[in-house]
């Protein structure tokens, strides 16, 4: 991008937030008359800078301009009035959190605050589980993992990896997830899918420290890939990973980088897949939606059944069964179900509204599920909620956390987005003790 591409796209990041938030005069106005003067910033510099990387070219920046010439000629500056967000800190390069919205009444403007100090934190969603804003990144819904002291995540066009004490962006490679699934990480690598479609899929294995690559693994799809793939990638308690291979399921050695085995499907091409805890079992979700279950030592089915609702994916294997996502419309909502019986199955969570995702995560003992609605932590025998916490909504708009991750210094993370706000990064969290395994 050269200078004045970026120039163009610093007033476009201004005047013009992502949707669905409208945008207003009085919403221009205050921006331009409040925002401090910013040195030049990278790539990572805020976390709605995305919407002019997705190759939009001129026209937006045109609108921009636009809208910059309207609120010049408004004749004042919108009130604005004190987010439910408390200010109790800033990010780590210094900049004051976003924390006031937008009124169109006429009371005057609320009294100017001081920035915070340096490396203290945000506290969001009203506080609830203690969370706090570590990090200013926009990432991909449902990709945060972790390992050791370490958080990886994707955002636009990366991968990263993020030191959980400080919330500081450590390393990144290039990467575009080519369907919905989290990393995995097994041992000292961390592992994607780096291509998916036809006949082939391809995984990548990155140094867990520097993100170095340091493996490429094709895997042969036997009858192509399936089209409603979510959770494609899981790894076993031996380090082994599992591949959602079309109408067979990939064994592969890390150590080896090789396909070992493949387990063959008795039903339609594999969208999902998990391994309980113990390895006795693979869970393979088929078409909308089948579930299939594998002794996996032996490889052979065990049971088979169906869910009537929508298509399904994203599962998760904890010792009493398996967990997964389904979903209708805009809506999106976690099921469990016990020993692998989907006529056994019920909802666990209120889920996630807007389009936004709602994705289990078996992590430090038990199983997370974030949304919009409700943070819920789970018991992984038997899928019942040992905890949950209201999501509070920002002014009516809704607030989400997905893809809630435990390290091994017991602290817990979360993804985190406000639209109204422009508030996105990664939330730490105090969830209660019943919540800590």
């Amino acid at each position: 991008m050269n200078t004045e591409e970026r120039q163009l796209a610093e007033m476009l990041h201004r005047v013009t937030p992502e949707p669905p938030r409208r945008v207003t005069v009085e919403d221009v106005a205050y921006r331009l008359a409040s925002e401090p003067p910013r040195e030049p910033r990278s790539r990572r510099g805020s976390v709605w800078n995305s919407a002019f990387r997705g190759g939009r070219g001129w026209m937006p920046a045109l609108a921009a301009l636009s809208v910059f010439a309207i609120a010049g000629a408004s004749a004042g500056i919108a009130a604005v009035t004190t987010s439910h967000h408390t200010r109790t800190g800033a990010p780590s390069d210094g900049t004051p959190p976003a924390t006031v919205t937008v009124s169109g009444s006429p009371s005057p403007p609320a009294p100017a605050q001081s920035p915070p100090p340096t490396g203290e934190t945000l506290r969001v969603a009203g506080g609830m589980w203690d969370a706090k804003l570590i990090n200013r990144d926009l990432f991909s819904q449902g990709s945060l993992t972790g390992s050791g002291d370490s958080l990886y995540a994707v955002e636009s066009g990366s991968l990263v990896r993020i030191d959980a004490a400080s919330g500081a962006i450590l390393q990144t490679t290039p990467y575009s997830p080519p369907v919905f699934t989290r990393p995995v990480v097994a041992g000292n690598t961390v592992w994607v899918v780096w291509s998916y479609g036809g006949s082939g899929i391809v995984l990548r294995g990155y140094d867990a420290r520097t993100l170095a690559q340091v493996a490429s693994v094709p895997v042969p799809a036997s009858g192509g890939v399936s089209s409603l793939a979510q959770g494609v990638l899981a790894a076993g308690p031996d380090g082994q990973l599992y591949v959602a291979a079309g109408d067979t399921v990939a064994t592969v050695d890390p150590a080896t980088r090789q396909v070992t085995h493949r387990t063959g499907l008795t039903a339609g091409q594999a969208s999902s897949v998990a391994v309980s805890p113990d390895g006795s079992k693979l869970y393979v979700g088929v078409g909308s939606f089948q579930l299939l279950v594998y002794d996996l030592p032996a490889g052979t089915q065990v049971s088979s059944s169906r869910m009537p609702v929508g298509s399904a994916g994203n599962l998760v294997a904890t010792a009493g069964g398996v967990w997964g996502t389904t979903g209708i419309g805009m809506s999106q909502w976690v099921w469990f179900a016990p020993g692998g019986d989907l006529s056994r199955s019920f909802r666990v969570s209120q889920g996630a509204g807007g389009g936004f995702s709602s994705v289990p995560v078996y992590s430090g003992g038990v199983v997370w599920i974030g949304g919009t609605h409700e943070l819920v932590c789970a018991s992984p025998a038997t899928g019942q909620a040992l905890a949950r916490t209201p999501i509070p909504a920002d002014h009516s708009v809704v607030e989400y956390f997905a893809s809630p991750t435990v390290l091994s210094n017991g602290h817990a993370y979360a993804l985190y987005q406000d639209q109204r706000a422009q508030l996105a990064g990664v939330a730490s969290l105090t969830p209660p003790q019943a919540c800590l395994g």
